[in-house]
């Protein structure tokens, strides 16, 4: 809070300075704050709950996000830049016209500010309560109200220093948050492994070290790679939570070294969050957990003493915050400069799109608690429901016409307008029927299945009107030859990676 009052009292009230920092961030604030801000409460409880039953496979969600980050590095984020974007919406308008450009921000402040939100509040308050049941016991003897008070109580103090501060204030706490992420997850690695004797323990006392599961597996085979390479293009490349901060990079070269340095920092973030449930398997192999969602908390009662806990704790709150003032930042900045400068008043002064971006923090607060709530209702009555792969699926509903959009609007010769604003709809349709179609088939490929579709049908239409699919080499950049040495070393290791733990 005080990072954020700091950052208010030195701010200046432009929207330029409040939504992207005045185009003046470098790239170890890129780095440290995106990975921030993907990161939060629900990968160390439910990404670490889904770990604890299927294994190593859970890490392909975050590793395989280096696809996504290598492509917003060299292809994404260089085109938003030259034609200097505040959102991401204004790259779509320039694209495809001003009703695309508003469907895609009101589903994607649907998305982030109702579904996103309430689950990162969600998850943070019910990592407070599994931690430290006993020292909130004020809050009510009922674990759902306990959950439902600590939401409210992180929500309003995450909305109020980013209220106060921009991005500057998000970019800046972001920083802070991350060193207690990373430093809280180490401990734990650490303590976990020792535990069970070290990494070859891994090997001996589970059968969990696999990337890759069978193809009929009912969540995470090893299929779904493909979904997640489609999904990654979205929310690595046209995702305004995540690249608000490389939109405010100093230069070219910031934004795409920002860029690849989270790509590193992913795989740290994977190893912090799945490689500590493994180890919590092999632990309680002869007695395992009711609820996997209870993997963290578990390994955090169980092997940490007091000090530790608050250590891990303080982790988790910044992840949690990280996320959530990342989120309120960028919904207000879709609400004030998209639509209400935009559609609603074009003479609007920048201290009153400011204001107006304040006013959105709110509404989009009420909005996250309210489905955070619907979650709260979820899981108390059903402990070992899988709330994480239900939120991933719901999701996609929207993410599908995200990915149809992104690709026709970057890849695709001319692609229609108005043939892509119907296919983003329709995406939704196509999972419905796919879904009924094939039942039992992983929600992943399901997802699959829906994006090639519509690319499809919109990629047909593309060849017929001008018998020319895709763009050339134009829509490449690359800063500098050490850039580009960064990238292919990325991409290696991603290989490498895949290859190492089949």
């Amino acid at each position: 809070m005080a990072i954020g009052v700091f950052s208010r009292v030195r701010g200046e009230t432009t929207a330029e300075e409040y939504f992207i920092s005045n185009r003046s961030l470098r790239w170890p604030q890129i780095a440290l704050s995106t990975v921030a801000t993907n990161i939060h409460a629900g990968h160390f409880l439910g990404a670490a709950g889904s770990a604890y039953l299927y294994g190593l496979a859970q890490a392909n969600l975050e590793i395989n996000a280096v696809f996504g980050i290598l492509l917003a590095a060299f292809v994404f984020v260089p085109l938003y830049l030259r034609m200097r974007v505040m959102t991401i919406t204004q790259f779509f308008e320039a694209r495809f016209g001003p009703r695309v450009a508003t469907a895609y921000s009101v589903l994607t402040m649907v998305l982030y500010g109702f579904l996103y939100l309430g689950t990162t509040l969600f998850w943070g308050a019910y990592a407070v309560n599994a931690l430290f049941p006993a020292q909130i016991l004020w809050l009510g003897p009922d674990p759902a109200l306990r959950v439902a008070l600590m939401m409210v109580v992180l929500g309003v103090f995450s909305a109020t220093y980013t209220w106060l501060g921009g991005l500057r204030a998000v970019v800046r706490t972001d920083a802070v948050q991350f060193v207690l992420l990373v430093g809280g997850g180490c401990v734990l690695l650490f303590v976990a492994l020792e535990r069970l004797g070290g990494w070859g323990a891994l090997y001996e006392h589970t059968d969990l070290m696999h990337l890759h599961l069978p193809a009929d597996h009912p969540k995470l085979p090893w299929t779904a790679i493909g979904a997640m390479l489609l999904l990654n293009l979205n929310y690595w490349g046209s995702n305004q939570i995540i690249l608000q901060r490389a939109l405010a990079a100093r230069s070219m070269r910031d934004a795409q070294v920002g860029l690849l340095a989270a790509g590193v920092l992913k795989y740290v973030t994977a190893l912090l969050i799945v490689v500590p449930a493994i180890a919590l398997a092999g632990l309680l192999r002869d007695h395992p957990l009711s609820d996997p969602d209870q993997a963290y908390p578990t390994l955090v009662n169980m092997l940490l003493p007091a000090g530790l806990r608050g250590l891990v704790l303080c982790g988790l709150f910044a992840s949690l915050m990280s996320s959530v003032d990342s989120i309120f930042n960028s919904v207000s900045t879709l609400w004030s400069v998209d639509i209400y400068r935009r559609r609603l008043r074009p003479d609007a002064t920048d201290a009153q799109v400011v204001a107006m971006g304040r006013r959105a923090i709110v509404v989009t607060l009420l909005a996250g608690l309210l489905f955070g709530f619907v979650q709260v209702y979820v899981k108390f009555n059903d402990p070992q429901f899988a709330l994480t792969h239900w939120f991933n699926d719901m999701s996609y509903y929207i993410k599908v016409g995200f990915v149809i959009l992104i690709v026709a609007a970057v890849f695709l010769v001319r692609a229609r307008p108005n043939l892509v604003l119907g296919m983003m709809f329709a995406a939704v349709g196509i999972k419905l029927a796919l879904e009924r179609i094939l039942p039992g088939v992983a929600y992943f490929n399901i997802t699959a299945l829906t994006i090639l579709t519509g690319l499809s049908v919109v990629a047909a239409v593309s060849w017929r009107d001008h018998r020319r699919l895709v763009r050339g080499r134009e829509i490449w950049h690359v800063e500098d030859r050490q850039v580009g040495g960064f990238g292919v070393l990325l991409l290696l290791s991603l290989v490498a990676i895949q290859v190492g733990f089949h």
